[in-house]
């Protein structure tokens, strides 16, 4: 990027700035400047990629920043536009990441620790033509190493993957690949709460049940396995049923 590469942006503000409050053409001379400089949003939205971030959404982030560099920008001052749009603009950025992305609440100090490998990490892997190690960050950035483990976990923190987006080398979402909760938990419940309620049942009482439930007889056939009639296993049955609704109600 040029220094002089925005000097017409610079211009089209100072010409704004002669203008009246009222004369339309202030609002027009704004839009274009706006327009003329969404190549510079573009570039510095670049510059985070990479960072658990949408492209979409960090060239909208650098965008409303732009946009704050324009409206905020004094041409009287002598300062060209590009000096004062570009940290403008990565603050609005930095903010963002800050703010809104963290999926755990990190200390500032280490948020823009983090930041700062990002764009030292472009510099150092150009001076080096390799990726930097962790001993070469700590000393560009004159922090411990220990600070680079940390920034990098706070890096990692704001990372996240939607649960529509493939699954590795599967094409298929990461939500098809996660299962249901197994609807047998509750029948391990139920077995640990019916345990003792059961031993509280006579043995006759506890055996018809086993067949009824456990072994899937018929009434009829309990009767002629057991010797008893089919009325009283049904009148057995019941009354089984009622007493241990009654103690798992009550427990």
């Amino acid at each position: 990027m040029k220094d002089n590469e925005y000097n017409h942006v610079s211009d089209l503000l100072a010409e704004r700035d002669t203008l009246n409050d009222d004369d339309p053409r202030r609002a027009a001379l704004r839009d274009r400047a706006v327009v003329e400089s969404l190549p510079l949003a573009q570039h510095i939205a670049q510059r985070f990629a990479g960072r658990g971030e949408s492209h979409d959404d960090l060239v909208q982030v650098a965008r409303l920043g732009l946009i704050q560099a324009v409206d905020r920008f004094q041409p009287s001052r002598g300062a060209d536009f590009l000096s004062f749009a570009v940290p403008t603009v990565m603050g609005e950025v930095r903010r963002h990441f800050r703010d809104k992305t963290a999926m755990l609440r990190t200390p500032r100090r280490v948020k823009e620790l983090a930041l700062r490998m990002g764009i030292a990490e472009a510099q150092l892997t150009h001076q080096l033509r390799r990726s930097p190690t962790r001993a070469e960050f700590a000393a560009e950035l004159d922090v411990d190493v220990a600070d680079i483990d940390e920034a990098r976990l706070a890096s990692a923190a704001s990372s996240t993957v939607s649960l529509d987006s493939p699954a590795g080398d599967c094409d298929r979402p990461s939500s098809e690949r996660i299962g249901d909760a197994d609807g047998r938990y509750d029948v391990v419940d139920d077995t640990h709460a019916l345990r003792p309620a059961l031993a509280r049942l006579r043995d006759r009482e506890r055996r018809i049940l086993g067949l009824r439930y456990f072994e899937d007889l018929s009434q009829s056939a309990i009767a002629e396995r057991t010797g008893l009639s089919q009325m009283h296993v049904s009148r057995l049955l019941r009354k089984s049923i009622a007493d241990l609704r009654q103690e798992l109600t009550a427990a």
